[in-house]
């Protein structure tokens, strides 16, 4: 057995690459860390060495071939490689050279031990990198009259080289630290370095800040919503003593009756939402499925009431793009289904110009209910599409956020029409700047937004449809690429 002392994955990179060029079955190796029971001074040669994985062997190697991995297989391994887990090398070793040596498409196998495994790595390095995007706060120092921000966190994996170029994005005019038990990472506004790990103890306390914290927070705080085990699932307990919001939680509380019932009446927002059906279920979803049969009972806004019946996302669980809309059109009602109206026709050519399978894809929308009004014409009445409010968008939300959970092999997101793009990217963007770019959300590091398909029906002429077409083809067909590298 021969022991590999791995620093992060592009060292596991470098590291794999030579030992399938010279056939090392994975039994015969051990990759891990360097604070691993392990011993610091194996009998691996690769530690210098640079080339990347994939690409022509050493000439030199014994059994050497060239191979190729998928784009795919490089993306889930890299995410995996934040995770704490101790034997994440030696699992995504063993992966690679199933892939290498005749399983092409293990990842396709979603049963698969080794496969389950990864896929529960990589969602969970997903939700804790969620996590510290919501959950850091910053605290101001003031060095020889200069601000400096610094913010200490705890996350679950080694995530802090992952999420920093996001801050780096976020905080771009600010001189910031983020500090956690094992590593730690400075912007400078220009380059970003990383250090070694700090206790709590020396990161700074309260400051003027805090209030402003404290009355975010209590505006957002929604009293209607009160699940104390859900609360604590969200914003874990081990975070609170980083986040000064959280030591009002109990005066909110006992102020909730009084504040639910002034929403009520002042029409603010909903008592209930679908995170509420989700949470109050007697047995926890599952899978789509479940989640689907669920959905059909909700009635937490008022939509559900002119509707026919709720419509919920199809396809695949392991579809690796999803589209999600604004919500189901009159046929959609109808049918039960969505995108198989006027606009789905749409959406279909579109697929075809593309040459994707719909039945590859998840389909669904933000909101789960037609919102329409009734109205009389020559023929008869006939029910016009109405857009849902943000109030009614957010009531629905947590639907889709259940519905992307499951879908744990999504490697792209694309947002048809605004509204969704507004509720997955933010209320600042605007469709009409940012189509067709690839733009990291929350869910998804690869969304992207483009034009609805009831969009190109109500161009205004003929040329402005067949652009607006073609842009949705070449936004679809740009998606497809980056589903696959």
């Amino acid at each position: 057995m021969r022991d590999f002392v791995v620093k992060d994955f592009a060292h596991w990179r470098t590291i794999a690459r030579n030992l399938i060029a010279e056939a090392a079955e994975p039994g015969t190796v051990d990759l891990h860390d360097n604070d691993s029971q392990q011993s610091l001074f194996g009998s691996g040669t690769f530690d210098n060495e640079t080339r990347p994985l994939g690409g022509t062997p050493p000439k030199n190697a014994p059994s050497a071939r060239p191979f190729r991995v998928s784009r795919e297989f490089l993306n889930l391994a890299e995410t995996v490689g934040y995770h704490r887990a101790a034997n994440r090398w030696n699992l995504l070793y063993r992966t690679l050279w199933r892939i290498v040596n005749g399983q092409r498409h293990l990842l396709r196998i979603t049963t698969d031990d080794d496969v389950l495994r990864l896929n529960k790595f990589e969602k969970e390095v997903r939700r804790d990198a969620h996590k510290m995007k919501a959950f850091v706060r910053f605290r101001k120092v003031i060095r020889d009259g200069e601000e400096f921000f610094v913010a200490w966190h705890r996350p679950d994996h080694r995530i802090v080289r992952k999420i920093a170029p996001f801050f780096s994005r976020r905080f771009k005019g600010m001189n910031w630290t983020i500090m956690t038990p094992e590593e730690s990472v400075v912007w400078d506004q220009t380059s970003l370095t990383y250090g070694d790990g700090v206790p709590r103890s020396q990161a700074p306390d309260g400051d003027e800040l805090e209030d402003l914290w404290k009355t975010y927070y209590a505006n957002i705080f929604n009293p209607a919503r009160i699940k104390i085990k859900m609360m604590k699932s969200e914003m874990p307990v081990r975070y609170w003593s980083t986040m000064p919001e959280t030591e009002i939680i109990d005066q909110l509380l006992a102020d909730a009756p009084r504040r639910v019932a002034k929403m009520i009446r002042e029409s603010e927002g909903f008592a209930t939402t679908a995170a509420d059906v989700i949470a109050q279920a007697d047995t926890p979803p599952s899978g789509l499925e479940d989640l689907k049969s669920l959905a059909s009972t909700c009635s937490a806004c008022d939509l559900h009431l002119p509707a026919t019946q709720t419509v919920f996302g199809e396809g695949p669980m392991d579809a690796r793009l999803v589209f999600v809309g604004e919500q189901p059109g009159d046929q959609e009602d109808i049918a039960g289904r969505p995108f198989v109206g006027p606009a789905g026709q749409v959406l279909n050519d579109a697929f075809a110009a593309a040459e994707i399978d719909r039945d590859r894809v998840y389909l669904t929308n933000m909101v789960k209910h037609f919102k329409h009004q009734v109205t009389q014409t020559p023929r008869g009445k006939k029910r016009l599409h109405q857009r849902p409010d943000a109030r009614e968008v957010r009531c629905c939300r947590p639907w889709f956020v259940a519905e992307w959970n499951f879908l744990t092999q999504a490697r792209v997101l694309v947002c048809l029409g605004a509204t969704s793009a507004q509720s997955i990217l933010g209320p600042n963007f605007r469709l009409s700047k940012q189509r067709g770019e690839i733009i990291e959300s929350d869910f998804c590091p690869q969304t992207i937004a483009t034009w609805h398909p009831s969009a190109i029906l109500r161009a205004g002429d003929p040329k402005a449809s067949r652009e607006k077409l073609a842009q949705l083809v070449n936004d679809i067909q740009l998606a497809v690429r980056h589903t696959s590298g």
